[in-house]
């Protein structure tokens, strides 16, 4: 196609809770709009944008997925994001490269929490919106319980620019109240619209709302106010120019209503995209900051220097890395290199594409405001910014949630732990989001990531992608061993007689306790070569190495002192393997007399939701053995901060959804180790002794 002008660019991100129908609505706006030849079904696994093998297999959106199509001279760049918990960081990221956003809400569930969430940081992006109220034709479908429960939950400057014609399965049309005219479309799906009279039994309902978005527009300007009041009406053309305006500035947010699955009030959604959201040209310019800190803004302008962000990246073992960028400043073209800043690397720019789902059209150039991709770069990730090498700016980065849930990870087939790694970075460089991490206290490999559902598909990505199976199970705690007693005048003895040259070694030790994060100390205190200055070291070794597998259940002992005074050595058979191995024997027999005890790792965990569920949240956190710090204002929601083992917190993120029906996030960060209660202590013992014996 031929490259459109910035002010033809028109980049819209549809987003919403998942199978609210956001990807039904993809599909008809690019069937509308002539990009596709045929309206796919999601349950047929045929949309243009749910393309990847999970999600025609799981019926959902797992990424974000890009479509271009052109309406009425105009370049539509639609970011089809998914919509489940698990996967909204890819929703997050799609909002921060568009300039306007389609919020989807289903006319039978309502607004849900997700849906809440990407409102949030819609409004945090000042980004204009309109609301779509899909699934009109479905049985208990409400478009008046539904406009209710977007001003309640999402904004009170919501109002409908549609009312619909028919109800359930006989809804066949919508009235522009801008206009006043009924628009019915007919059953063959085609999607074009007749325009007649307004039927008569929706005259009412048409004029009581075409009075409240007459009103809503004059609040939103002062003259156009005045005027109201004097005359107690607006222009057409009034109306219409002023709705545009309090589009663009966040002062209305427009609702409208339709059946995308057949087809049935999309094209006035089109409509509304060409004629009142911004271009990029109406969009404040980015800032990002030069090679000396300096602050630079990014003017959406193909002369000026290119300045574009990465926000998604897709890991194809067979077509290569792609990765999809928006151009904020300058041009970018075919077989050219730029920097990128972020890795401070030199990228060469292979064949530019437009992605329609996974159609690829090559184009010679992009220019300012668009949004493209590209293949087989070398160095650049999710979040980098590719920029002029002359004129360097960098953006600032995407930033990505913590995960919040955890799995041991090992491949099934003995040898495959290299190929796991290396397609585990694959993975990564498509999703930040995913965590990988060898645990060398368990010596697990662990993945984290957003959900069970999540790191499910990873899992399956990787047998799927890379050909690597791998097993799923919780991981171990990360316990510690220490000591709470002081002992005196322990000995190490080691003595072995071969036949030939034995082996002889022999120490004493003391061993007392440090604080907690003491960590381990190690006194020489011999006096008159009683251990010869050479074998000093191989006794800390022989210590260090008996701290590492511990004495009471496998694991490390931490915060303890050793003081070494006292031995023997033989002239001929003393060696630096005995002196190793009688420190490992003083060091067990020392910590069985010390009073050894179990340490667990205590994490400070912060859970926001909304204040009606916290009465519950804190009594399992509570239930959990965890110590509530605090409970705090975040936003609409509360915040409770609260102490909690790690042990306790491995199976929360369902517990948590089920408890505030989806609407609660949580966080944790380490915080430090504390003693195992004893009754909890002899379990851990009793089921680490079949772990210890595996391993060794």
């Amino acid at each position: 196609m031929k490259r459109p002008e910035t002010a033809k660019i028109r980049n819209i991100a549809l987003v919403a809770h998942g199978s609210a129908g956001k990807t039904t609505l993809t599909e008809a706006m690019l069937y509308s709009a002539g990009a596709t030849t045929r309206l796919g079904r999601v349950e047929d696994g045929t949309t243009t944008t749910d393309f990847d093998e999970d999600e025609i297999r799981r019926k959902i959106s797992i990424g974000i997925a890009l479509a271009w199509a052109e309406w009425k001279g105009h370049k539509l760049n639609l970011v089809d994001t998914p919509g489940f918990a698990a996967f909204l960081a890819d929703a997050r990221n799609a909002l921060r490269v568009v300039d306007g956003a389609v919020v989807v809400v289903g006319a039978v569930d309502g607004v849900k929490v997700q849906t809440e969430k990407v409102w949030s940081t819609a409004a945090a992006l000042e980004l204009p919106c309109a609301v779509y109220v899909s699934k009109m034709d479905r049985e208990r479908a409400d478009f008046t319980r539904a406009v209710e429960d977007i001003r309640k939950n999402l904004s009170a400057s919501a109002v409908p620019l549609h009312v619909p014609i028919g109800h359930e399965a006989g809804f066949n049309g919508v009235v522009d109240l801008v206009r006043m005219r009924a628009l019915r479309f007919t059953p063959d799906g085609s999607g074009k619209p007749t325009e007649e009279e307004i039927p008569a039994d929706v005259r009412e309902l048409a004029e009581s709302q075409r009075a409240a978005l007459v009103e809503a527009v004059a609040e939103a300007d002062d003259g156009l106010l005045e005027k109201y009041l004097e005359h107690g009406e607006l222009s057409e053309t009034e109306v219409r120019d002023g709705l545009v305006r309090a589009i663009r500035d966040r002062k209305v947010f427009p609702i409208l209503c339709g059946a995308p699955s057949r087809n049935v009030g999309v094209t006035p959604l089109l409509d509304l995209v060409v004629e009142a959201f911004p271009s990029p040209l109406d969009r404040p310019p980015v800032e990002g900051t030069d090679a000396k800190g300096n602050a630079v803004r990014c003017e959406a302008d193909d002369g000026a220097p290119l300045t574009a962000l990465v926000f998604k990246t897709i890991a194809d073992p067979f077509a290569g890395k792609v990765t999809m960028f928006r151009i904020y400043a300058g041009t970018l073209t075919s077989d050219c290199s730029v920097l990128n800043v972020s890795k401070g690397a030199r990228e060469r720019i292979g064949q530019l594409l437009l992605l329609r789902g996974k159609q690829q059209t090559a184009v010679e150039s992009l220019g300012a405001g668009d949004i493209g991709a590209v293949v087989k770069l070398k160095e650049t990730g999710t979040g980098d910014t590719l920029c002029d090498e002359k004129a360097p700016v960098r953006l600032p980065e995407i930033s990505f949630p913590a995960p919040v849930i955890s799995f041991a990870v090992e491949p099934k087939a003995k040898g495959d732990e290299d190929k796991m790694s290396s397609a585990f970075t694959r993975l990564r460089e498509e999703d930040p989001t995913i965590q990988i991490r060898f645990d060398p206290q368990t010596r697990e490999t662990v993945v984290s990531g957003m959900g069970r559902a999540h790191v499910e598909i990873v899992a399956e990505r990787l047998k799927r992608k890379f050909g690597v199976d791998v097993t799923l199970k919780t991981p171990r705690v990360p316990y510690k061993e220490t000591i709470k007693a002081r002992v005196r005048e322990v000995q190490g003895r080691h003595k072995k007689q071969t036949g030939g040259r034995g082996q002889f070694g022999d120490c004493w030790i003391h061993m007392e306790p440090l604080p907690r994060g003491g960590g381990f100390e190690f006194s020489n205190q011999i006096v008159g070569g009683a251990i010869p200055r050479n074998f000093i070291p191989a006794v800390e070794k022989g210590i260090v190495e008996g701290m590492e597998r511990g004495a009471v259940a496998g694991y490390q002992v931490v915060d303890l002192k050793v003081i070494l005074y006292d031995g023997s050595t033989h002239p001929v058979d003393s060696s630096e393997m005995a002196f190793k191995l009688a420190g490992r024997l003083a060091f067990r027999k020392a910590v069985a007399q010390a009073k050894p005890t179990l340490l667990e790792p205590i994490m400070t965990v912060e859970v926001v939701a909304p204040a009606d569920c916290m009465g519950d949240i804190v009594g399992d956190l509570n239930s959990k053995r965890g110590r509530v710090l605090g409970i705090d204002a975040k936003g609409r929601n509360q915040a409770v901060k609260a102490n909690v083992p790690l042990a306790e917190m491995l199976e929360f993120d369902p517990r948590l959804r089920s408890i505030t029906g989806d609407r609660g996030d949580y966080s944790m960060e380490f915080s430090h180790y504390e003693e195992v209660p004893a009754h909890i202590q002899e379990k851990i013992i009793a089921e680490s002794k079949p772990v210890e014996e595996e391993e060794e």
